[in-house]
C-alpha cells in the first residue's frame, strides 16, 4: 500500500445514489450585481417574537441583486446600465433615515403636526420615540430585519423593473442585505 492507499468496502452500491439528469440540459443565465453604492445607513429596532424591543441602533447595510431571465436578441439577460439606477434608487430611499415597521403589531405609529413641524411618534410597550418626519422611512412591513428589508427591497425593484424593461423575462430575482460582514438575509422570488 501506498501513503495515500486506503481499503475500500467490498460493496459500495448501498451508498450509490442516483443521478437524475434532464433529457436536455438546461441553460440559465443570471447577473449579478454588487456595486458599492448599493448601501444604506440607517437606524433601527426589531421587535422579537416575545415582544421585546431592542435598542435604536445602526447599520452599514449592503445589498445585492441578482436576477435571472432569459437571454433577449442581444443575448443579454437585462442591460446593466438600466437595472443599476433602479435597485439604487430602492436603496437611496432608505439611506440615512430612520426605519420604523408601520405594520408591526405592537407598534402604535402616528404622525403629529404642531407649529415646529410634523413628527413621527412610535409607541411601544417598553419606551417610545418622537422623531422628524423627514428623518424616518415608514416601511408597510412588520419588522425591520434583514429578511424583510431585502423583500422592501426587491418588491420595489421588481415593480421598476416591470414597469422601466417590461420585455425582461424573469425566471429569479433574489437580494440580499447585509448588516456587517459576513452575516446576511435574502429573499428570492421564482417564475
Amino acid at each position: 500500500m501506498h501513503a495515500f492507499d486506503f481499503p475500500i468496502a467490498a460493496d459500495t452500491t448501498q451508498y450509490a445514489m442516483p443521478i437524475r439528469r434532464p433529457a436536455v440540459p438546461q441553460k440559465r443565465f443570471g447577473n449579478t450585481l454588487d456595486k458599492q453604492y448599493f448601501s444604506f445607513a440607517a437606524a433601527h429596532f426589531l421587535v422579537f417574537a416575545d415582544g421585546a424591543r431592542e435598542p435604536l441602533h445602526g447599520h452599514n447595510y449592503r445589498a445585492e441583486l441578482e436576477i435571472e431571465a432569459e437571454l433577449d436578441g442581444a443575448g443579454l439577460v437585462a442591460d446593466f446600465i438600466a437595472v443599476k439606477p433602479l435597485f439604487r434608487v430602492a436603496c437611496d430611499a432608505l439611506d440615512h433615515r430612520v426605519l420604523i415597521a408601520a405594520q408591526h403589531p405592537l407598534l402604535e405609529v402616528r404622525q403629529i403636526a404642531d407649529a415646529e413641524g410634523t413628527m413621527v411618534h412610535v409607541r411601544h410597550p417598553q419606551g417610545r420615540f418622537a422623531l422628524p418626519v423627514e428623518d424616518v422611512v415608514l416601511l408597510p412591513i412588520a419588522n425591520t430585519s434583514s429578511e424583510l428589508l431585502a423583500e422592501w427591497l426587491c418588491d420595489r425593484t421588481l415593480a421598476q423593473l416591470a414597469e422601466q424593461l417590461p420585455d425582461l423575462r424573469l425566471r429569479t430575482m433574489r437580494v440580499l442585505v447585509s448588516e456587517s460582514p459576513g452575516q446576511a438575509a435574502w429573499t428570492e422570488r421564482r417564475w
